[in-house]
């Protein structure tokens, strides 16, 4: 009886329609009785007969339809075991997994935190998840762990696995315990376990396929080529760094800008099911994460970004919140997706997707120290580039730090996702109520109190968009300012006092 009252709570949004069936009901049942009883019928008689039956009619079906819509959303949401925010859920025994197993096909391109960002906002709406990561320290001296087993570079993978999988810290945990006493001192247990599922299946590409259901998984990933590749850059001074760890260091001493990125060998193939992967995809997802040495060089990889082009899914930029430092050095919003066009040509990016640029100003301070800013919104040389541009607020602070929400990420590619379904008329299937569903409890928790429907338009904004000096914070940074001025005139005045005290001290001697 318990179970049965909850279907009368205010959450469970039941009543009206249950209300809209009985209504439905004696309206029918009024117009039936009316033909039993009267004795003769005249023209506005039967109308009001007829009228009240159809009527009728048409609300016990309204009401079945929108109560058995409502009690599948139900079923969804008790039944929806990857929340990691759920408290006494109650499993249905008639939900069926295979509602997020035929979720969209998402394809997500890079590497480093933003990666991981992505992954874990994704992790809740569909299974169909595949990170192609960059294998990006090629070239880097690797650690003992490498050095034994002879792997290749997993740190990109190791995190992804991480990112997907239903405990993120525990996972984290397992894959980069290191071994510290014994024959294994040193040793990295994920560079063991996939060393061991690579001997087991013969194939380095198979046993990370395997890994998702070893260890439960919300997707896949993928190397994106299994070839020893060297990133490498070219400046505009025409400096050629061969060696990624020192790109950053070169750019800032030579104060030049880079002018491309290449990979060499340059005719590097992908690994098996990439290619795969990106022509099954809904949606591909680029970045966010280090523009040159994470984003770009996967899109360098033979075919990768030609299939990308060629695709019909939603392809989307996450721009990054910040600029790097000695990679993208005063790089506003249009110079990220120039660079990435000018790399992999232009097609490869449909939506961008991008910050507010609403972030405490302490926090912009800090990254401002080593060297690193806002990434400037010019909107109208962004639009040149032939984006359509999405409005977020991505930045979230963990920390000490600035990161992506993946929330926000998560619920903006979603939302694409859902908008095309309601076009194509598929708004009644059990895949985008499980999506909008899910969509809508994640802007509640993002405190969006309505709905917004995306602005593909070009926004009405023609002057300059600078982040930094958001006119919200504008005071705040000026005091800001103003306090750093004031200790540094002080610290100089006791300089001096100083130098001055000892001159003093020496003419006396």
């Amino acid at each position: 009886m318990k179970g049965f009252f909850k279907w009368f709570k205010n959450s469970a949004k039941m009543k009206r329609w249950m209300i809209i069936i009985i209504l439905g009901i004696l309206l029918a049942c009024y117009g039936v009785s009316k033909i039993l009883v009267a004795q003769e019928l005249q023209f506005f008689g039967i109308a009001k007969i007829i009228i009240s039956f159809v009527l009728g009619f048409t609300l016990v079906i309204v009401g079945n339809i929108f109560m058995q819509k409502r009690t599948l959303e139900l079923l969804v949401q008790e039944s929806d075991t990857r929340d990691i925010a759920k408290k006494g859920q109650v499993k249905s025994l008639i939900f069926n997994r295979k509602v997020y197993d035929e979720g969209p096909n998402i394809v997500v391109i890079g590497g480093g935190k933003g990666l991981e960002s992505v992954l874990r906002g994704l992790k809740t709406y569909t299974n169909n998840i595949t990170a192609i990561v960059t294998i990006s320290d090629y070239g880097e001296e690797a650690n003992d762990s490498r050095k034994l087993l002879s792997t290749l570079p997993l740190d990109n993978i190791k995190n992804s696995i991480s990112a997907l999988a239903e405990d993120e810290v525990l996972m984290d945990g397992i894959l980069n315990y290191k071994f510290s006493e014994g024959k294994l001192k040193s040793l990295c247990f994920g560079d063991i376990y996939l060393l061991a599922m690579k001997e087991l299946y013969g194939d380095f590409t198979t046993s990370i396929e395997k890994t998702r259901n070893v260890l439960n998984m919300s997707g896949k990933v993928l190397p994106v080529t299994l070839d020893a590749i060297d990133i490498c850059a070219e400046l505009e001074d025409g400096t050629v760094i061969k060696k990624r760890e020192e790109i950053p260091e070169v750019v800032s001493k030579r104060k030049s800008k880079i002018s491309r990125i290449f990979i060499t060998p340059s005719n590097s193939v992908p690994a098996p099911g990439v290619l795969e992967a990106i022509e099954r995809a809904d949606a591909i997802i680029i970045g966010p994460g280090s523009l040159y040495t994470n984003v770009i060089p996967n899109l360098l990889i033979k075919n990768v970004a030609k299939t990308i082009r060629e695709s019909k899914a939603f392809k989307i930029y996450i721009s990054n919140i910040m600029t790097e430092p000695g990679q993208t050095d005063e790089y506003p919003l249009s110079e990220h997706i120039k660079a990435i066009n000018d790399h992999a040509g232009k097609g490869v990016i449909e939506y961008c997707i991008y910050d507010t640029g609403e972030i405490i100003p302490e926090f912009i301070r800090r990254y401002n120290k080593e060297g690193s800013d806002l990434v400037e919104q010019d909107l109208s040389k962004a639009k040149e580039q032939g984006v359509k541009l999405v409005q977020r607020n991505l930045s979230s602070i963990d920390g000490d730090r600035i990161r992506h929400n993946p929330d926000a990420i998560a619920s903006s590619i979603i939302e694409l996702i859902c908008e095309d379904m309601k076009f194509r008329d598929m708004q009644n299937g059990a895949q985008y109520v499980m999506l909008n569903n899910k969509l809508k409890k994640k802007k509640k928790s993002l405190g969006k109190r309505k709905k917004k429907r995306i602005n593909l338009e070009q926004p009405k904004v023609v002057k300059k968009v600078q982040s930094k000096f958001s006119e919200k914070y504008n005071n705040r940074i000026l005091a800001i300012k103003e306090s750093d001025e004031k200790a540094n005139k002080r610290k100089q005045a006791k300089r001096r006092a100083e130098v001055s005290r000892n001159l003093k001290k020496d003419n006396i001697e």
